[in-house]
């Protein structure tokens, strides 16, 4: 069998600082057997002499497009928009999968340069379940966010530019002095609280001082009578943590809030969900996704009504870069020492079989 090459590559996303490897993941796919191309990166949080040190072999910021064909290219973050053919096998979340903007044109470049698409969303153990996620953090680093937009809400000021934190300790305190020291009185409600997102809001909430009453969990249970629901309006920080795979009735309406008057307690709204174009959005209250440098958007309501802001920033756990990328790549290894056998391995074939559906959707798509 002949040496299994993955070359990783940079994130060219603005902020983004996770790497699909580490290089302590990275060594152990070396043991096994692989050969590891690491792109040079400056913003990537582990150091290119990491990688070095545990025996890849360092390349060109950029240079994967000319990788040998039968590299895999694996990533994080979406490819820059662009119609060049992909020949390559590529490893990475593409959003594109539930009709986002440009779905189509994306999956259209493996058909016209015959490469492959497996997307980290979809590859999923015997259950269904994710093998795997950042969910945890991307919940956590939510509500951080969220915290600190409540604050300078409360001071009369607009959230600033969000900084990545060294590690978890740094960021609950840096969130807890932003709040004079406590978020004792501040009132959250997460929806999907039970999954791995929610899970990761809820822990921040606790660990910046919310009392446990305060910090409202709701999961499907909660949310099967259908929205919208009075309920988000009496919080002040609501974090929607939903994995949303078909139509619901909206959580939150534009109608629903500007009838709330001056009486809503509600200031933030986190959607680490960010299905910010996907037709079935169930927050349609805001139409952009944010980014570090400009963490929230108001939610248009007119003249008179108290300011509602909206975070909807889709890499959220970059916030945690270290910490989330060591616990995602951790959580892949078991797969990727599978991809030598990755025509008979389950977890592959799954991902293989949807790329080549959601592919045959886009051409008839691009009319190709």
């Amino acid at each position: 069998m002949s040496t299994q090459h993955l070359w990783l590559r940079c994130e060219k996303k603005e902020f983004e600082r996770r790497s699909a490897l580490t290089p302590t993941t990275a060594k152990k796919l070396i043991d096994a057997g692989f050969q590891i191309s690491v792109e040079r990166d400056e913003q990537r949080i582990f150091d290119d002499v990491e990688f070095e040190a545990v025996g890849c072999t360092l390349v060109d910021n950029s240079s994967w497009p000319t990788a040998p064909t039968d590299a895999l290219i694996i990533g994080l973050k979406e490819l820059p928009a662009s119609q060049e053919p992909l020949p390559h096998t590529h490893i990475q979340f593409a959003h594109c999968y539930k009709r986002q903007a440009g779905w189509s044109s994306v999956l259209a470049r493996f058909h016209k340069g015959g490469g492959t698409l497996y997307d980290l969303e979809f590859l999923t153990d015997a259950t269904g379940r994710r093998v795997a996620a950042f969910g945890y953090h991307a919940g956590f680093a939510g509500a951080a966010a969220g915290a600190l937009a409540l604050a300078a809400r409360r001071s009369g000021e607009k959230l600033g530019h969000l900084e990545p934190y060294e590690n978890e300790t740094a960021m609950i305190e840096g969130v807890k002095n932003t709040l004079g020291g406590s978020a004792k009185g501040v009132k959250a409600l997460v929806i999907g609280a039970l999954g791995r997102c929610g899970r990761g809001a809820v822990d921040l909430f606790r660990k910046i001082g919310l009392s446990e009453d305060d910090i409202l969990k709701w999961d499907m249970a909660e949310t099967a009578k259908g929205g919208p629901f009075q309920e988000i309006l009496d919080v002040d920080i609501f974090v929607n943590c939903i994995y949303l795979s078909s139509f619901i009735p909206p959580f939150l309406g534009k109608d629903q809030i500007i009838a709330a008057g001056q009486n809503r307690r509600l200031s933030v709204v986190v959607d680490v969900s960010c299905d910010t174009t996907n037709p079935f959005n169930p927050i349609p209250i805001y139409s952009i996704n944010t980014t570090f440098s400009e963490p929230t958007v108001p939610v248009d309501l007119g003249q008179d009504l108290p300011l509602l802001s909206v975070i909807s920033i889709d890499h959220l756990p970059t916030l945690l870069p270290r910490e989330a990328s060591e616990q995602f790549s951790n959580d892949l290894l078991p797969s990727l020492l599978e991809l030598p056998r990755r025509k008979t391995k389950r977890v592959w074939t799954d991902a293989e079989k949807l790329f080549h559906e959601k592919q045959k959707e886009a051409i008839a798509a691009e009319g190709l």
